[in-house]
């Protein structure tokens, strides 16, 4: 017997080593509409919220079923009970995001990914639709429940598709290209909820807001169900030669699997190996996403908070034509920072394979904390509120949405990615789910507490405690977050053992 030279061989080099082509192509369609429901979720909730609470305040049009929810009116309901099911509306689909994320990470690593593929966008597709009947706000929780639950799945099942059939020199760029669907998907949700405002009623428009978020999702379900199981689930975590080559075949490859030994890790091996890694990978993303949903679902009183309403400050309710033209004004506003990040997303995916992922982790980290600080340090107070800042409004506002580039060049995207190459092949949806997990339970938190947040600290206070986190994530970047760059995944997961052949 003799060792290979010690060095053990990768049956995946030919993967490795592909060009980038339409296959790789069709994979990240079929993986990225998940994430454009995803962020067009983000955005249009907020959209409904304010749809529903500036009927009432401008126009004097309640929305049975949702008004006396989500508006305060002394004799009907408490500011408290409205903060709690604003809070919950906002939160019900991360809250349930958090389940599935989990739920479908594990799942895929024990019975593969292709078995659960479709099924998550399923839920997705079928709790969007719903939600535009809702009868009233409780059956809207649900259903977006329902949604969350299919968001969630989505994570670790798609992200690790597409890094699992990318070759080595695009697959940053490939998983980023996937995440970055959520940039389209925002813009998109700006776009609808603008026309619906504009063209609407609001108690038709906030329904077509919500039931638009069905149609990506559900577009993509048949072809997810078509797509195999990747080369490396089939022939490290069921040892499936035959059916590695065909799933390797679907890119136009060919893998040598007869004379080679791949490590497949058990929860102590993993624990032992990775534990570190997974405890970077879930707190930089619990701490961005703090800042990403709060922010994100909460633009409009932010933005507002900076800019002004666009409302009349009057007591007498507006024409229902001057309310639509208003609210949609107010969307576009909300909107704007969500178009400076799309930038961002495919800044990111441009420069994921060069830059590396740490380096880019770091600087948006270090990036948002110091324009979160410097928009607060320019704002002028009357007790909660923004009356005005040490420089113009505009430029403010300006600085203000940059976070949204940086978010989404820096943490928002690297923090996808990164959980998809980190992991062993048996550990590595369940790696990503946690993280991502992590993640979600830190924009549930921010999502529920936003409202109290505004009403009780203000918005100068609340962009200080987001520059605190961001400081705290960019550090721990620095010391748990590994560089995956030019790397293969078997390596990355500690897979290839040196393997005794015949002389």
């Amino acid at each position: 017997m003799s060792k290979n030279n010690g060095t053990p061989s990768n049956p995946f080099e030919s993967i490795n080593m592909l060009k980038l082509s339409m296959r790789h192509i069709k994979v990240w369609f079929t993986a990225g509409m998940g994430f454009f429901t995803d962020a067009y979720d983000l955005f249009i909730i907020g959209a409904i919220i304010s749809t529903i609470v500036n009927a009432y305040h401008y126009a004097g049009i309640d929305i049975k079923g949702f008004t006396d929810y989500l508006v305060y009116i002394p004799g009907v309901n408490t500011k408290g009970e409205v903060a709690f099911w604003t809070g919950l509306l906002a939160s019900s689909s991360i809250w349930t995001a958090v389940i599935g994320q989990l739920l479908f990470g594990r799942i895929a690593d024990v019975w593969g990914r292709k078995k659960v593929y479709g099924v998550e966008a399923t839920l997705l597709t079928l709790g969007a639709f719903f939600s535009a009947f809702s009868p009233n706000l409780p059956w809207l929780i649900v259903f977006r429940s329902i949604m969350g639950l299919g968001i969630g799945g989505d994570y670790p099942v798609s992200s690790v598709i597409m890094s699992e059939y990318a070759n080595i020199k695009d697959r940053g760029k490939l998983v980023a290209l996937v995440f970055a669907n959520q940039g389209i998907g925002s813009v998109v949700a700006v776009a609808v909820g603008m026309g619906a405002a504009l063209a609407l009623p609001p108690n038709v428009a906030w329904r077509v807001m919500a039931g638009v978020g069905a149609i990506p999702a559900a577009l993509v379900i048949y072809l997810r169900r078509t797509v195999p199981e990747t080369p490396r689930y089939a022939l490290v975590a069921k040892g499936d030669v035959q059916e590695a080559k065909k799933a390797a075949q679907f890119l136009g490859a060919d893998i040598n699997a007869e004379k080679v030994d791949l490590r497949k890790h058990d929860w102590g091996s993993f624990l032992r190996n990775f534990g570190l890694i997974l405890l970077g990978t879930a707190l930089s993303w619990f701490l961005e996403d703090i800042a990403f949903y709060g922010t994100g679902v909460f633009s409009s009183p932010i933005v507002s908070a900076i800019f002004g309403s666009p409302f009349p400050k009057t007591a007498s309710p507006i024409s229902l034509s001057d309310f639509q033209r208003d609210q949609a004004l107010s969307i576009e506003l909300a909107g704007i920072p969500f178009f400076v990040g799309l930038f961002g997303y495919f800044t990111a995916v441009a420069l994921m394979d060069k830059l590396g992922r740490k380096a880019i982790q770091t600087l948006g980290f270090v990036m948002m904390a110091a324009l979160y600080a410097v928009v607060a340090s320019l704002a002028i107070t009357k007790g909660t509120s923004i009356t005005g800042f040490l420089i113009p409004t505009t430029a403010a506002f300006a600085l203000y949405a940059l976070t949204f580039f940086f978010i989404n060049f820096g943490p928002n995207t690297t923090t996808f990615v990164v959980p998809a190459e980190a992991f062993p092949t048996n550990f590595r949806t369940t790696g990503h789910g946690i993280s991502a997990a992590s993640g979600k339970l830190g924009a549930a938190i921010s999502t529920y507490l936003f409202p109290s947040l505004l009403a009780t600290i203000g918005v100068k206070e609340i962009l200080y405690v987001l520059a605190a986190l961001s400081v705290v994530g960019a550090v721990e970047t620095l010391i748990l977050i590994p560089e995956t760059k030019g790397k293969a995944l078997e390596e990355l997961g500690k897979e290839l053992q040196v393997q005794e052949m015949s002389s």
